[in-house]
């Protein structure tokens, strides 16, 4: 008899029980004059040493400004060091720091500051279209709690570490305190603040780098958003927990200025999600780049095509690199392939579980948990679950059940030897007259097309089989797309008939987050509104 779809991380290395304050100290110790972060766009360079000594300058200015433990502090700014400063202050004061996507706009900025109760504010002054200092004043006035709000690279920020005491007086903090909140970008509705610990995030960004080998030698490229965990986590946290240096390319993903730092930096690491490498590797310029000094990095964020693993690995120099699967609300990490993991694993899996936690597969109908093989909702459990959404106990309750899963959404099968596939989004599923159709399939299936530089699959209503197979696609050259008949040709005989697409649609580019994943919701609702029967063959 099969096993069942539950496995569980056992490790000789045991968990951090320190706060991130602590646990920098500790790396300041050990590596005082080893660079700690390098920004690459303004020059700017801290040594461990320096990196400890702004940090502190900063976490003394916040208390003098009346930031107490436990008080909300939120940071609305593209990646930049002071992002990263203001990350370590508010963990060595106790203040809970809120991220804030720098995309969001007025109406969700001023969500956010209500939600969490946000008393100071620290932001960039503009990047792009986006005029922060404007929105803010247009929503200050309607958030009572926003008692200061300061801009960086502006007098407001000179103004605050002038405020800073020779010796500020801490108070006592517990590695289960609450440190983090992140909003989750929800489809519907407005997003859940996922509310993280010390010993969370700690933890997961220990470990991470702990199955990368990282050590007090490595340099990790960071473009990823430092508003979300992959780059805060995954990235700084990683960094800190082994001495490593964490490398910003730009304030905002630049596929150009990403491979221009690793070449100048000699970048051990490299981070992003597929579509970030994806764009890295086809700039016209690519193999002038010298990229010899990387050994691994992580990709994550959404399923990564075999097709550009295999050019990760052999011309990018990653051989190590990994793949990591996660959310928000988990700190991010639950699943992470290994260093020694064949190419396969690392393509076909998201890895096996992290130390010291738990996942397992259940039927989303009864919560069962089948045998190793079967399709099922992914759950994960322990250290890394979050404390909750903040003041949103009802939704908490939605997520993380009695037994403390936290519930992804995402369909998964578990491999006889505990490796994870993802199969889709419970949401993302099409069902076409009774089959269940996992979009990821196919999306692998159509990269090897020599036409396609980039694909994603969803469903749309038809008339007669409940929804159709949508096939949206960036191809290699804008001279000459793809037509329905060559893509339907190239599936014939190799897919099964009900997966092949029905319907083409020739794109410039996906709607993105800004932490670079495809909003295919938003794809599913720009070509919903026509339904078609059964002569429905239509490219776009």
């Amino acid at each position: 008899m099969s096993e069942l779809s539950y496995s569980h991380g056992t490790s000789g290395t045991v968990l951090l029980g320190d706060t991130i304050g602590a646990n920098l100290d500790r790396a300041v110790a050990a590596w005082p004059e080893r660079e700690a972060l390098v920004d690459v766009p303004s020059g700017r360079r801290w040594t461990y040493a320096r990196f400890a000594a702004d940090i502190e300058e900063l976490a003394s200015a916040l208390l003098a400004a009346g930031v107490a433990k436990g008080d909300r502090v939120g940071i609305w700014a593209v990646n930049c060091p002071e992002w990263v400063l203001v990350q370590y202050a508010t963990a060595r004061v106790g203040a809970v720091m809120v991220n804030i996507n720098p995309a969001y706009r007025t109406h969700e900025v001023e969500y956010v500051l209500k939600q969490a109760g946000i008393s100071l504010l620290v932001a960039s002054v503009s990047h792009k279209s986006s005029d922060y200092r404007a929105m803010v004043q247009e929503v200050r006035g309607r958030c009572p709690q926003l008692r200061e709000v300061v801009f960086i690279g502006d007098p407001s920020w000179d103004a605050l570490l002038g405020r800073a005491t020779p010796d500020p007086r801490y108070e006592d903090l517990s590695c289960d305190d609450p440190i983090n909140i992140q909003y989750t970008s929800g489809t519907t509705g407005f997003p859940k603040g996922a509310t993280l610990s010390h010993h969370n995030i700690l933890n997961n960004g220990y470990f991470v780098g702990e199955l990368i080998a990282y050590t007090e030698q490595d340099r990790i490229c960071v473009p990823v958003p430092f508003y979300h965990c992959f780059g805060m986590v995954m990235g700084n946290l990683a960094a800190t927990s082994h001495g490593a240096c964490v490398v910003i390319p730009a304030p905002s993903f630049d596929p150009a200025a990403t491979l221009r730092a690793v070449q100048q930096e000699r970048c051990t690491s490299l981070y992003g999600v597929p579509t970030m490498f994806i764009a890295e590797l086809n700039l016209p310029d690519f193999a002038t780049y010298d990229l010899s000094s990387l050994r691994t990095g992580i990709m994550a964020g959404s399923p990564c095509p075999v097709e550009v693993m295999k050019r990760v690995v052999a011309e990018m120099h990653m051989a190590e690199v990994s793949i990591c699967y996660g959310m928000t609300e988990t700190s991010p990490v639950s699943l992470q392939t290994r260093r020694d993991d064949d190419l396969e694993h690392r393509t076909a899996t998201v890895g096996r579980v992290l130390p010291h936690l738990e996942v397992k597969v259940v039927d989303p109908a009864t919560g069962v948990t089948p045998p190793r093989g079967t399709a099922g909702e992914l759950c994960t459990r322990g250290y890394s679950v979050m404390l909750g959404y903040w003041n949103e106990p009802g939704k908490t309750a939605e997520a993380v059940d009695q037994g403390r899963w936290m519930h992804t959404g995402d369909l998964a099968v578990m491999r006889e030897d505990g490796y994870v596939e993802i199969v889709g989004r419970i949401k993302d599923m099409i069902i076409r007259g009774g089959e269940n159709i996992y979009p990821r399939e196919i999306e692998e299936f159509l990269h090897a097309h020599p036409k396609i530089a980039d694909v994603q699959v969803v469903g749309v209503a038809h008339e007669r089989y409940g929804e159709e197979v949508l096939a949206c696609v960036i191809p290699r050259d804008a001279a000459d797309p793809l037509t329905l008949d060559e893509l339907r040709t190239f599936c014939e005989g190799r897919l099964a008939h009900y997966k092949i697409p029905s319907r083409l649609q020739v794109l410039d580019s996906f709607p993105m987050t800004v932490s670079g994943k495809v909003r295919k919701v938003e794809l599913r609702e720009r070509y919903a509104g026509q339904t078609y029967g059964d002569g429905g063959a239509h490219a776009g």
